[in-house]
């Protein structure tokens, strides 16, 4: 269960991308690329793949300010 920015896994980052119609764009070695198309602009996220280990505050939030959505749209 996610929780602030803490404990915020692979699986639940993906999971609100792909709400927000983000795709899988390319895979290099451990990091996943997803990607979205707005009104001409490109949005590219990277989401580091570990199994199931917790991102840390500051990947999670480097991630957010990638995906071009606000926190709440996280659910922050």
């Amino acid at each position: 269960m996610t929780r602030g920015v803490f404990n915020w896994t692979y699986k639940d980052v993906v999971a609100v991308l792909k709400e927000h119609t983000f795709q899988l764009n390319h895979i290099d070695s451990s990091h996943h690329f997803y990607v979205k198309f707005v009104n001409g602009r490109i949005f590219q996220v990277q989401v580091p793949f570990h199994g199931k280990k917790s991102f840390k505050p500051r990947t999670l939030n480097g991630m957010i300010a990638q995906s071009g959505l606000t926190r709440a749209d996280w659910g922050l």
